[in-house]
């Protein structure tokens, strides 16, 4: 099989958002079980993905138009992923469903903010030879990150309890936000 070349920036921008789903996928099979620990039920746990999903459809479209306009779409990326590590965060604190649901919202708000940045930058980067490959790797990484981020999710609540995992998630974000703000803005 030929080797799948991947630039710097490419291996980055794959590193850094695995980071981030890795964080979003260890709640996603167990988060039932923490929306009935709060006092919910499965229609609010389906209430709460339907607001993230709600209002990342909605930003995502002022958020695309955005990132077109800017130069630095990789500082976008970092905003994405503070605000995906405060909602992750806030979680540590939620104790009702109305307070879960305004932090499903922070969530979606970031993931859109960061999701068409991400796209552009990951695009621009691409081997036009190659871009179908080069997608396809970063859509590999989705599903193995997610894979492993189940996996971890269930194994971290079992073992520590959900406020590690709610940390956990948060210092995924905030890591990865921060290894590209300090990059130089060369390398993006």
């Amino acid at each position: 099989m030929k080797k799948i070349f991947l630039n710097k920036a490419l291996r980055i921008l794959l590193a850094t958002n695995a980071m981030i789903i890795v964080a979003a996928a260890m709640l996603g099979p167990i988060y039932a079980l923490f929306v009935k620990d709060i006092g919910g039920d499965l229609l609010d746990a389906s209430i709460a993905g339907g607001i993230l999903a709600l209002v990342a459809g909605i930003t995502t479209l002022t958020s695309g138009k955005y990132s077109d306009k800017i130069k630095e779409n990789e500082l976008i990326i970092v905003l994405g992923y503070t605000i995906m590590g405060v909602g992750f965060l806030l979680y540590f604190w939620v104790n009702s469903v109305t307070f879960l649901f305004i932090v499903q919202a922070v969530i979606g708000f970031g993931e859109a903010i960061y999701a068409p940045a991400f796209d552009a930058v990951y695009s621009k980067h691409l081997d036009e030879h190659k871009s179908g490959t080069q997608w396809g790797v970063w859509e590999s990484m989705n599903y193995f990150t997610h894979a492993m981020g189940a996996f971890l999710g269930g194994v971290l609540v079992t073992v520590f309890g959900f406020q590690s995992l709610f940390i956990i998630m948060a210092m995924l974000c905030f890591g990865s936000a921060l290894y590209i703000f300090h990059l130089k803005r060369s390398v993006l």
